[in-house]
């Protein structure tokens, strides 16, 4: 019987370990050049004992940014600062992937330097507000990606996963979850073109595909991941309808599984079913961050290694509060608290205080 303790082979990639540290967004990143920091390298190095560490979302290019003080991949500058973390990650033996997250419609014309506004699938408004350096904002109406623009956004999450490799990244993450850009051109509320890049779920797929085709032509397949959260509404996302919903996602796996990628990283929902069936078609590994809601991911999610659910799991919150989550799970815990005040933004405080087990 497989277990979370069983090592495995991402791609040709030996992991030690079949626990991964979701990404999170920490909000801690120099706010003027997006780079970065020392307290970064200490937080992703005392977490190094993860199987695979997915960062933070990382904006591809400047017009990605979709929050304050979020790190990018778009300048030598933030090559060179990534460089310290992974270097700080390998160090302690850890394996770390760049999550890329291009922002889309989610962002704020305040975020976003020389003139620059947010762009989305179509021209659809955010539900809800954004938080900007300024405090609370309404979400604007995106400009819509025309073909010349979808080409260079393309464009720039190659570039991007280029430079994740340059700053020693074993790979990266393309996030097509949570409301960002490319679930943006797979949702039917964000995405109501007619054209090549939507008209259904066939067209719909579209740009994740292509993203990931870049991507893995840039860096390789093996380097690449991807993940999807079907059905889930964050971000003002309406999948509704589970006949589309299946039909979406069983065509983008289709047309990323010629690829060859590293993993799909499943963001659950309620629908096991589609798990499964996901699970069924994906051809590499397959990680999962389950549907436990409300419920932060715990320990008792590995069971669906060992019944063959899923290759790795995933965690979260969990992961944020106990540096050394594996130990932990291991000896049976105890596990730390999160402290959801210090979440976003801060200094050190519940970012890289959070104590390990004694020696």
């Amino acid at each position: 019987m497989t277990t979370a303790f069983d090592p495995i082979d991402l791609s040709g990639k030996a992991l030690a370990n079949r626990i991964a540290m979701a990404p999170m967004t920490r909000n801690r990143a120099h706010a003027t050049a997006a780079t970065a920091t020392e307290l970064m390298a200490t937080y992703y190095a005392q977490r190094a004992s993860a199987g695979l560490i997915i960062t933070e979302g990382i904006q591809p290019s400047a017009a990605g940014q979709a929050y304050p003080s979020t790190p990018g991949l778009h300048s030598a500058q933030q090559v060179d600062a990534w460089r310290k973390v992974t270097d700080a990650v390998h160090a302690e033996g850890g394996t770390i992937f760049a999550q890329l997250m291009h922002g889309g419609r989610l962002g704020h014309p305040s975020l976003l330097p020389d003139g620059l506004v947010p762009v989305g699938a179509s021209s659809v408004t955010a539900a809800g507000k954004v938080f900007t350096p300024q405090g609370l904002q309404d979400f604007v109406t995106p400009k819509e990606l025309d073909q010349d623009d979808i080409t260079r956004t393309i464009a720039d999450y190659a570039d991007a996963a280029r430079n994740a490799i340059a700053a020693g990244f074993d790979g990266v993450e393309l996030h097509g979850a949570n409301g960002y850009l490319i679930h943006q051109f797979l949702a039917p509320n964000t995405n109501v073109r007619t054209d090549y890049w939507g008209g259904g779920a066939a067209g719909r797929v579209r740009f994740g595909v292509e993203v990931a085709t870049a991507v893995a032509e840039a860096i390789g397949g093996h380097r690449t991941g991807f993940r999807i959260s079907p059905g889930n509404p964050s971000n003002d996302i309406a999948e509704t309808d589970p006949a589309d919903v299946l039909e979406t996602y069983t065509a983008l796996i289709a047309g990323l599984a010629p690829l060859d990628l590293a993993y799909l990283h499943l963001l659950e929902g309620p629908d096991r079913d589609l798990t499964a069936r996901l699970r069924k078609d994906w051809p590499t590994t397959f990680i999962l961050n389950p549907f436990t809601y409300p419920e932060p991911t715990g320990p008792g999610a590995l069971a669906q290694i060992e019944d063959g659910a899923a290759d790795m799991i995933a965690f979260g919150a969990l992961f944020l509060a106990n540096p050394d989550l594996p130990a932990r799970i291991a000896a049976g815990g105890p596990y730390n608290t999160p402290d959801t005040a210090t979440f976003y933004g801060g200094d050190h405080r519940g970012y890289t205080d959070y104590p390990t087990l004694p020696a």
